[in-house]
């Protein structure tokens, strides 16, 4: 476990490889859950402001689901969620052209539409966050046959979580921290030499 402040990452983050793979997976970690993607108190009212913005890409089913429980949900073990249709798919999702699965509120934040990008819940996947009184613990938490092939995608490039991760990691907790794990993760691996 690396501790930076008030921050635990666990080994794995620095250790294991990881790069999507987006041609096989097709976006499943969008449809495949226990819930939705968790939101922050602050994601709750970006993700209510910029839905008229997004609401044109979103299948009818999704449109007709957010108007009838709301913009989010509650879920009883991750809080604020976004919602889902029947237990599977955010209703935030659209499908490109090629069968990909991707988030609404990325296409327009690449466009310059809006100024969210995502829920950071989703940007750091496959890292999960639990949130404690006095700490936060990263963990690496990849789905097994989902994730196979990010997993042999980062193997093969030799890319860690952490670098695939980066902008995601500085997004949520700045360039100061992502320097120091980085420092961190090159100490590590030159004493395992």
């Amino acid at each position: 476990m690396i501790a930076i402040d008030n921050i635990l990452v666990s080994d794995e983050i620095v250790e294991e490889q990881f790069v999507c793979d987006l041609s096989k997976c097709k976006g499943g970690c969008c449809v495949d859950g226990d819930c939705g993607a968790p939101l922050t108190d602050e994601e709750v009212n970006l993700v209510a402001e910029h839905y008229p913005k997004v609401r044109h890409l979103l299948h009818v089913d999704y449109i007709n689901e957010i108007e009838r429980v709301g913009t989010h949900t509650i879920d009883d073990e991750h809080g604020n969620v976004t919602p889902t249709v029947d237990g599977g798919i955010c209703v935030y999702a659209y499908t490109d052209f090629g069968g990909v699965v991707k988030c609404s509120f990325e296409k327009l934040y690449r466009e310059g539409k809006i100024d969210f990008p995502k829920p950071i819940s989703c940007h750091l996947f496959p890292i999960r966050v639990k949130q404690s009184p006095d700490f936060e613990a990263l963990n690496y938490s990849p789905r097994k046959t989902l994730c196979a092939p990010a997993c042999k995608l980062g193997a093969q490039l030799k890319v860690p979580v952490y670098k695939f991760l980066k902008g995601a990691l500085v997004r949520k907790y700045g360039e100061e921290f992502y320097d120091a794990l980085d420092a961190t993760a090159q100490m590590l691996a030159n004493k395992n030499k």
